[in-house]
């Protein structure tokens, strides 16, 4: 095992473990406003390692890339992202989120996270986790 193959693995690791605590809050059933702002962080934490994740893996393939554009692209392109246009909107609309003190952002930030994003984010983590014993 070189070096390449040690960094996305090492990279998931850490994906995993964001992926598993966003799981969690995702999956609660309602949330108090300090929990909302929980829930938008720990999406942008997961979606952040998720795309730098993606990148990794494409680099052990002979991919290079280095924006998160460019990695969303070539990873739809690829197979390893089945839902582009959400990849590209949850890269477009994240920083928009974290805008929780608004009532209405607040409420469409849930709503989207739990039943867009969360979706997006769970078939690539099932993809590499797959690719990690091989």
């Amino acid at each position: 095992m070189d070096n390449k193959d040690i960094r996305w693995l090492q990279r998931f690791q850490n994906f995993e473990k964001a992926f598993l605590f966003f799981k969690k809050i995702v999956e609660q059933p309602y949330y108090s406003p300090v929990e909302i702002s929980g829930l938008v962080q720990a999406f942008e934490f997961t979606f952040e390692l998720g795309w730098k994740t993606i990148k990794d893996f494409l680099y052990e393939q002979g991919l290079e890339t280095r924006f998160p554009r460019e990695a969303i692209k070539k990873a739809y392109e690829t197979g390893i992202i089945k839902d582009g246009h959400t990849w590209i909107h949850m890269l477009e609309k994240r920083n928009e989120l974290s805008h929780t003190y608004n009532n209405n952002v607040a409420e469409q930030a849930v709503d989207i996270i739990k039943h867009r994003y969360y979706e997006a984010i769970m078939q690539v983590y099932q993809y590499l986790k797959a690719r990690t014993n091989e």
